[in-house]
């Protein structure tokens, strides 16, 4: 079941499951909060609150076109449940406003578990391979009018099945969910609000995440995700990457029981922060 948190200029819909210490799930940019549904039973059974929303411009929140922080977003949620401290998980765009907020507001978050997920300000070039569908995927972006259909494929190739890897690998379920996504984030006439980025961006200021942070990467997943794992392991005063061979971008919904045990193990020496 899900309910409203309004923020200024935008009424996000949000989930709130269990007790205990909480975590707050970002979604990833071709996604909305369900993607995380197959997390949220083991999270609760472990001991978690587990808080998820859907990003302005995403699922099933509304919001004006209005600058806003997404850093900001996170803080309004955790205001409104009353809750002072969480553990920030996030998957993708999801990963890298969970870092921009720890560095932020440091005195709000416990732990970072970044899940495929990006940092801002971080450059590296992309393989031969990648180059030209990147290339494809930013032409479908700036045309007008957007060929939707053709967008959802290809975001369902790259993030859910992997660059080089066979149409099909993963379950039809996730490539569905994906695709469904996708569609509604590009829906004409959506309002996305402008999102005011991290300045100076987080590449740059690793040594403030100074909270612990977990980085985990799918081997099927963009050459981007994996250096970012190990630049945050190497970079972050407290930074740890883990490697998942088999498996892309959407870690959470293809190997949703091994995550959240991952994360309950890299959260417990923290426990309990409620």
């Amino acid at each position: 079941m899900t309910f409203t948190i309004t923020v200024p200029g935008a009424r996000l819909n949000a989930a709130d499951d269990g007790s205990g210490d909480p975590l707050v799930l970002l979604h990833a940019g071709v996604a909305d909060l369900s993607s995380w549904d197959a997390m949220v039973p083991p999270l609760v059974d472990a001991g978690f609150r587990v808080v998820r929303y859907d990003l302005r411009g995403f699922g099933a929140t509304e919001t004006d076109d209005v600058e806003f922080s997404n850093r900001a977003d996170v803080i309004a949620v955790l205001d409104a449940l009353g809750i002072r401290r969480a553990a920030l998980v996030g998957n993708s765009r999801g990963g890298q406003i969970a870092f921009d907020t720890a560095i932020e507001f440091p005195d709000r978050v416990v732990a970072v578990v970044g899940v495929g997920a990006g940092i801002g300000g971080f450059e590296h070039d992309p393989t031969p391979e990648e180059a030209p569908i990147f290339e494809e995927m930013e032409r479908l972006e700036e045309s007008e009018p957007r060929d939707v259909a053709r967008l959802a494929e290809m975001a369902v190739q790259v993030w859910v099945d992997g660059i080089g890897q066979p149409a099909g690998r993963a379950a039809p379920e996730i490539r569905d969910a994906v695709r469904s996504a996708t569609v509604v984030s590009y829906e004409p006439g959506k309002d996305n609000g402008r999102p005011i980025v991290l300045e100076p961006p987080a590449a740059g200021r690793l040594a403030d995440l100074t909270c612990p942070v977990l980085a985990v990467a799918g081997g099927y997943d963009t050459s981007i995700i994996t250096a970012v794992a190990r630049h945050l392991e190497a970079n972050a005063p407290n930074g740890r990457a883990v490697l998942w061979p088999d498996v892309a971008h959407m870690i959470g919904m293809e190997r949703p029981v091994e995550l959240a045990s991952l994360i309950a193990e890299f959260l417990a020496p923290l426990r309990p922060w409620a």
